[in-house]
């Protein structure tokens, strides 16, 4: 039999690409594992389990606003998840809290139903996290037991469980900070290494469902087509992103974006004089709010150059989904920095540093993304069409 001559341009790997080659494969092999995985439903697990993140951190942010972060003493996985049934229940947990500083300091004056409202947000915030976790749990077991897992991916989403019950535990840690005599709130850096995990396991999720998106086949096809500069540019943007979340996180805890309300100056001042007010001098990079506060923003001047930069390289793909993904994501950059400025400008007001906070949601996907297509980008026709 006369074999087929090959063009000079076909790959000799190409073949798993094709149907045929798929069916063919051995029952056991890579292939026809991914080909059973239910990648279409562990995906749209995913994005529920993104969905479920994102509402922690707002709930989180919203505790945090409230100061109800302090209003449960204790740390009870399992018991608290049940909340004061009675007048009794109500006083002895009202009782705890009175036991605090923050209570003697800025609370001493509350009452016994003011003390509900802040319970209920701080209730409400575990409650949730609990409710993740399920989540998690029952999806990875469910297609552990079916055999749905693909290839590969059983060791990702255990991860995924393991950083989730590794954040329970750092959240605990953070509130421990606050109860310690002396204190009447939470450390600034336990709450960056808190907020810092949440967004950690929130890309996690989000580069697993766009990975599970196309098929494995897919994925080692086009990574033949990658823009290693683009990416490497991208990887920066995600990591100085990232350095900008925990900074923000900083500034949040000592209620540094109420401290200075003006801008582009700080009390008039390019730099603040008090910057280096606290002995020892180490610490002002935590607890000084004029320090932090400048770092938050310079930082903010740094990520949108960089950023402008890595949009003019990514907008000039051949790749047209490619482009637009950097498109994307230059306008949410530009939109987080206003968003930034009008929080600082309006003391920090609840509603616009949520938003502000969830804008940082928006832009660290929207890198995430444009990072992949970078690594993997979209088929498209000889028009151009993704």
């Amino acid at each position: 039999m006369t074999q087929k001559k090959r063009s000079i341009f076909e790959e000799v790997d190409a073949a798993p690409a094709a149907p045929a080659a798929r069916a063919a494969a051995p029952k056991g092999s890579l292939i026809a594992r991914d080909d059973r995985g239910a990648r279409r439903a562990i995906r749209a697990w995913l994005w529920l389990l993104f969905a479920m993140v994102v509402a922690m951190i707002v709930v989180g942010g919203l505790t945090r606003l409230t100061d109800s972060g302090l209003s449960i003493t204790e740390w009870a996985p399992v018991t608290g998840a049940v909340p004061p049934m009675s007048l009794e229940a109500w006083e002895t947990e009202f009782a705890k809290y009175q036991q605090i500083d923050e209570f003697k300091v800025e609370n001493s004056d509350m009452t016994l139903t003011e003390f509900k409202a802040i319970y209920w947000w701080e209730w409400g915030h575990r409650q949730l996290g609990r409710t993740v976790g399920l989540v998690w749990a029952v999806g990875f077991l469910s297609f552990l037991a079916m055999k749905k897992i693909p290839a590969g991916w059983t060791g990702r989403l255990l991860l995924l469980g393991g950083l989730g019950g590794l954040q329970g535990a750092i959240g605990w840690w953070m509130v421990a900070s606050g109860l310690v005599e002396g204190r009447t709130d939470v450390a600034s850096y336990r709450l960056a290494v808190h907020l810092g995990l949440a967004f950690a396991i929130l890309g996690l999720i989000a580069w697993y469902a766009f990975l599970l998106g196309r098929s494995a086949p897919s994925l080692m096809t086009a990574r033949r087509g990658r823009d290693a500069r683009l990416f490497s540019m991208s990887t920066g943007m995600m990591h100085l992103a990232f350095v900008q979340i925990l900074l923000g996180a900083m500034v949040a805890g000592i209620d540094a974006g109420r401290s200075f309300t003006d801008w582009p100056l700080m009390a008039g001042q390019v730099f603040p004089m008090s910057a280096f007010d606290i002995d020892p001098f180490w610490r002002n990079f935590f607890e000084n709010p004029a320090l932090v506060q400048f770092i938050h923003r310079t930082v903010a001047y740094l990520l949108l150059a960089f950023g402008i930069v890595t949009w003019l390289k990514g907008r000039k793909s051949g790749n047209r989904a490619t482009a637009r993904a950097y498109d994307w994501m230059a306008v949410m950059l530009f939109g987080q920095v206003v968003l930034g400025i009008g929080t600082v400008l309006y003391a920090a007001q609840w509603h616009i540093a949520i938003t502000h906070q969830l804008g940082a949601v928006a832009l660290w996907v929207l890198i995430l993304r444009a990072r992949f297509l970078s690594q993997y980008p979209a088929d498209q026709s000889v028009r151009g069409r993704a």
